[in-house]
């Protein structure tokens, strides 16, 4: 008898040390692919041209469509859809017939690292590729695993990160060098599908619960008066801290106030990205305004959406595309624009990394010089030519003094500190 405990205790160490191993073998301290920090407004600008020409909606007709997308495309999209889930970036090299793919993806473990490096071949077949030599940091994984392992890895990415894709709309997937090709069909019933995946139900539910507040809080005010964002934040944060308190996760309830108000204060409302939602309550129609403006709330607001989305680094990138594009089509580059900007993103990357302490600050009411720079002396209204005369363009010296000096008033600011 004690010979047979010894040997099932033998077993399990050595079952033990094999997993520890395996773990060992699989995570890294350091990621094999770095996202990049900076994302400039001409990547962004590459990417919303990409995700313009690849819309399903610009063809009314039903049928087999088919998506054109550079090796580059597909990184950048890819690395900054992935912020949302947890840090991640992605390298591919596309050719015909193959793909090579390598990932990066940090793990929320509590010491420093750790980082799961993927490395693997897909190979071009009917419908899904095949998964070849694929590597979890220095294990090998063999095939007969490889393709199941990494289809379910990117599935559960991609439904994280709201873009799961209804299996069955895909036909094929295709490489070509420098180019993957995406075969899929699109019907009547498509859009809906693909916005209906974007929010779990659990997802739905909380996002429904801070509809409900915001329509509660807007009866105060008469339909079409301006409104401070001060006043709709505190009873929105007020339901997040209540609820993170009750165990819920308290990112998770911070998102959801953000994007309710963003949805509002840019004049949308949460049925237009869940169907679901078409019947929920709607909120008195107001115009929300920081520091006077109604633009200043938008920028604040989707600023610190995006954050929260997608990444700070985009979220900034965006601001200065949509300064470049204003002072190409006539309203002009306005500095207390991006001022907002990066306020809002300020604010959505603290909903993420220091939760709860937001969820504190914001639930009472707080002054709008709390969360938001003084404006009222930055340039506004620049030309293409006069914003490059001026400050050299983005990246000149000047522009990069007036973003310091932004900076600077940013990080004095209360809520910030």
């Amino acid at each position: 008898m004690r010979m047979l405990v010894r040997c099932l205790l033998l077993l399990l160490s050595l079952l033990l040390i094999g997993v520890i191993s395996l773990v060992l073998l699989g995570l890294q301290a350091e990621p094999l692919v770095r996202n990049p920090l900076q994302v400039n407004a001409a990547e962004v600008q590459r990417a919303r041209a990409v995700l313009s020409r690849n819309d399903p909606r610009r063809d009314p007709h039903e049928g087999l469509r088919v998506a054109r997308l550079s090796a580059g495309e597909l990184e950048l999209l890819v690395n900054q859809l992935g912020q949302s889930v947890r840090p991640m970036a992605v390298r591919l090299r596309l050719r015909a017939g193959s793909a090579g793919l390598e990932a990066s993806l940090r793990l929320p473990l509590p010491w420093p690292g750790p980082w799961l490096n993927l490395r693997a071949e897909l190979l071009e077949a009917p419908g899904w590729p095949l998964v070849s030599r694929l590597r979890l940091g220095r294990l090998p994984v063999p095939d007969w695993l490889s393709e199941r392992l990494l289809r379910r890895v990117l599935q559960q990415l991609m439904e994280q990160a709201g873009s799961a894709v209804p299996v069955e709309m895909l036909h094929q997937i295709s490489f070509a060098p420098d180019r993957l090709l995406v075969v899929y069909e699109w019907r009547k019933d498509s859009l809906d599908r693909l916005l209906g995946v974007w929010a779990k139900p659990a997802e739905q539910a909380r996002f429904k619960l801070y509809q409900q507040r915001l329509v509660a809080a807007s009866q105060a005010f008469a339909p079409g008066s301006a409104v401070s964002l001060a006043a709709l934040m505190p009873p929105l944060f007020e339901l997040a801290a209540q609820r993170s308190a009750q165990g819920e996760d308290a990112m998770q309830e911070n998102r959801a106030a953000v994007l309710t108000l963003a949805l509002h204060a840019s004049g949308q409302h949460w049925g237009k990205l869940i169907p679901a939602a078409r019947g929920w309550p709607r909120a008195t129609p107001l115009t929300v305004t920081l520091a006077g403006r109604d633009d200043f709330s938008q920028h604040f607001l989707i600023s610190a959406a995006l954050a929260i989305e997608g990444g700070g680094p985009m979220s900034k990138a965006i601001g200065v595309y949509k300064e470049l594009a204003d002072a190409r089509g006539g309203s002009g580059f306005s500095f207390n624009d991006i001022a907002a900007d990066q306020a809002g993103t300020r604010l959505g990357l603290m909903a993420m990394e220091r939760a709860s302490q937001l969820q504190q600050q914001l639930r009472r009411p707080l002054p709008e010089s709390h969360y938001m720079p003084a404006v009222a002396d930055l340039p506004e209204f620049l030309s293409e030519a006069e914003f490059q005369r001026r400050y050299g363009g983005v990246g000149g010296a000047g522009y990069q003094a007036m973003l310091a000096q932004i900076e600077t008033r940013i990080a004095a600011l209360p809520l910030f500190r």
